[in-house]
């Protein structure tokens, strides 16, 4: 019997498989808000000449182990479509802080006018060596997105 090894390009789908049954496996972390952690959303944001969007708001969240974000998405009142708008990097301390998202949602540009975001307190927390989502905060908020 003679050993032939095996191509690189045939690993990378056996690899893959394998990483997602390890995800598959892996045990769900969830969470929902503890009574000192919240996030919200200014009830106005900006759109600018470029399409670049700007969201605001503020944190608060405790107890992180892994690092953690503010992340948010917005769609125009009239779409269904949601487009990520930037992620802050949360400081989970306990104490009230502000976090601004700035990003170009493509290939379709949110005009301005009524809009609704989402806001997510969210830590990649190690949870048996992979690192899985775990959620302080979130909210939803309608807003106004003003052209700047």
């Amino acid at each position: 019997m003679s050993f032939r090894p095996v191509p690189r390009p045939a690993l990378r789908p056996a690899l893959t498989a394998a990483a997602a049954l390890l995800l598959l496996a892996a045990p769900a972390v969830t969470a929902t808000a503890g009574p000192s952690e919240s996030v919200t959303v200014d009830p106005v944001g900006r759109v600018a000449a470029d399409g670049t969007v700007t969201l605001s708001g503020t944190y608060r969240c405790t107890g992180n182990s892994g690092p953690a974000f503010v992340s948010s998405s917005v769609g125009n009142k009239s779409s269904t479509t949601r487009h990520g708008i930037g992620g802050t990097r949360a400081v989970c301390d306990g104490a009230e802080h502000r976090w601004v998202n700035t990003g170009k949602p493509a290939p379709d540009p949110v005009e301005p006018g009524a809009a609704r975001v989402e806001a997510t307190v969210m830590e990649l927390r190690p949870a048996g060596g992979l690192p899985l989502p775990y959620f302080h905060a979130a909210a939803e908020q309608d807003v106004t997105l003003t052209a700047s």
